[in-house]
Order: structure tokens, then C-alpha cells, then sequence
């Protein structure tokens, strides 16, 4: 595994800033190339923990949007945005989806998901846990995202992610794989975006 500076520049200026992660700027950056974002859109996080990205996207949809997170650690200290809302569970249950469709109003219009599976250096196991994180974001896409929506993903370098990439191409009308320059030196990861979902 490659070895990174946790209080790297762009840790630095999160603290600076007011983000709860150094990934803020990555989505900051896929937005300002790809505008996935726009006002008033209804988000759904999944991942979402330490908040970074309920942080972004809140800006970006602003007071009329809504941007629900979901992730399996808890929000602590809470997000104090008005059109936050962010809770504790497991992606992979259906409840946990429809618990989200609520206080989001409806289905979204973008899903979001930068999150990541504990890494082990273990291939296989770690091989097996990406695999189970991207069957779950694919398994959430029919129920909370809207027809013509977007999807943008983390993606880490391995079979089970180009596979996924592939079945995607058949649901979106659009899909690229973009690598931010924000993501930490080294990583292997890349972000799925789709656009124009079609159920």
C-alpha cells in the first residue's frame, strides 16, 4: 500500500477551510470540470462519513436542494446545515434506502458515493470487500436514483471495479472514469461518473 502525508496540503487547507476531509477538494474539482452538481438537485451520500462531500454538495444545491448521507459511522460532531441530514446504517439493506427516501422527498437526482472499504493488504480479502461496497451502490441505484440521474463513485484499481464499470455503461447514457488531482499520491482510486440513468 502506498504510504501518504495525512497532513498533506490539501489536509491542511480542509482544516483551514472549514471541511471535515481533504476529499472535499476532490469533489470540488470533478464539479468545476464536470458539473455534476446543480441548485436545487436532491443528493444522496452513501459513505458519507467524516461529511466532506454533505459539505460540498450542500453549497452547491443550496437552501432549495437537499442532501441526505448515510454511513456506518456516526456524524460526530452532527452537520449543522439546514439541508443536511445524515445518519447512521448499512447501504446494504433496503430499509436503510428507504430511510433515506424520506427525508430526501424523492428520488435523487445525483448519488454520490466516495466511500471506501477497510483495506487489509490482503488482496483477495481486500479484492472481496470492494467487491461488496460497489454490489451495494449498485443494488441502491433502482431505488434512489432518478430516470436521467447521475452516479459518481469511488472506484479502487481491480477486476471487480472494471466490472462494474462495465454493467454501468449499460444503465448510463454517458460514462467516464476520471482521477482528480486531489486524491492522495499514490492511491490507486478513480471516480465512475455516469450520466442519464435509465431504470
Amino acid at each position: 500500500m502506498a504510504r501518504y502525508d495525512r497532513k498533506d496540503s490539501y489536509h491542511q487547507r480542509a482544516k483551514r477551510e472549514g471541511y471535515r476531509s481533504r476529499a472535499a477538494y476532490k469533489l470540488l474539482e470533478l464539479q468545476e470540470a464536470q458539473h455534476v452538481l446543480r441548485p436545487g438537485q436532491l443528493v444522496a451520500d452513501l459513505g458519507c462519513w467524516p461529511g466532506g462531500w454533505l459539505q460540498v454538495a450542500a453549497q452547491i444545491v443550496g437552501s432549495k436542494g437537499r442532501v441526505v448521507g448515510v454511513d456506518l459511522a456516526e456524524m460526530d460532531p452532527p452537520l449543522k446545515l439546514a439541508n443536511v441530514f445524515a445518519f447512521t446504517g448499512d447501504i446494504s439493506e433496503p430499509s436503510v434506502l428507504e430511510r433515506i427516501l424520506e427525508p430526501l422527498g424523492g428520488r435523487a437526482d445525483v448519488l454520490l458515493s466516495d466511500a471506501a472499504p477497510k483495506l487489509t493488504g490482503v488482496r483477495a480479502t481486500d479484492r472481496a470487500r470492494e467487491e461488496a461496497l460497489l454490489d451495494a451502490v449498485e443494488a441502491a441505484i433502482p431505488t434512489l436514483l432518478s430516470d436521467g440521474g447521475t452516479l459518481l463513485v469511488k472506484l479502487l484499481d481491480c477486476p471487480e471495479a472494471q466490472a462494474f464499470q462495465k454493467r454501468m455503461r449499460s444503465q448510463f447514457e454517458s460514462v467516464r472514469i476520471l482521477k482528480p488531482k486531489a486524491s492522495r499520491k499514490g492511491t490507486t482510486e478513480k471516480y465512475l461518473l455516469g450520466r442519464a440513468y435509465s431504470s
